[in-house]
């Protein structure tokens, strides 16, 4: 089976976006051995999750990067590009954007249906409201959560939903030159 991987900036006081969704504290001065360890991460996967109100930037703007080879994330565009996404929404009618599906059943059966497909690992991305509902239902398998050197008082969390205890199990802490801190946890499941 898949693991469904999450990948997210954070604050150090637990925010992944400020209370109106402003990214203006993440650090984008990245050190080459973080860029090589997401380079790693994104390589392990093969199909990407996002909730809509991400997807409506993310689409349109890795596509944009993918177009233009003078950019330096040419590469990534690239990968994000080419890989296959699955839009959670319910709203939009159709995919307006080109290697991309739309889910529109329940959150939990759509998530294990791409689980159990055979393939490399899925990655998702999103607001706080899907990455939400991904952690509240218990469907991230692999957290790799890069802590930025910023506080910001207030904003959108994504672990105050929970209805449960969560136990995760670290697998490792790195902290990189441009001052992000890597926290990549396991779920730690019931047999």
């Amino acid at each position: 089976m898949r693991k469904l991987k999450l990948q997210v900036q954070m604050t150090i006081d637990g925010f992944i976006a400020g209370p109106n969704g402003e990214m203006d504290w993440v650090t984008w001065n990245w050190d080459k051995e973080l860029m090589s360890y997401v380079q790693e991460l994104t390589d392990s996967i093969d199909c990407i999750v996002l909730g809509r109100k991400l997807a409506t930037g993310f689409i349109p703007y890795w596509a944009g990067v993918a177009s233009d080879p003078d950019n330096p994330e040419n590469a990534a565009g690239i990968k994000f590009t080419e890989t296959p996404k699955v839009v959670f929404s319910n709203t939009l009618k159709n995919s307006e954007w080109d290697n991309t599906i739309l889910a529109k059943n329940d959150l939990v059966s759509e998530i294990n249906a791409l689980k159990n497909i055979p393939g490399k690992d899925i990655i998702a991305y999103g607001g706080a409201e899907f990455v939400s509902n991904l952690i509240k239902h218990n469907l991230i398998d692999d957290y790799h959560i890069f802590v930025n050197p910023a506080a910001i008082g207030s904003g959108m969390q994504i672990f105050d939903k929970l209805g449960a205890i969560h136990n995760l199990k670290l697998i490792q802490a790195k902290s990189f030159d441009c001052g992000i801190v890597l926290l990549n946890y396991n779920v730690n499941r019931l047999p």
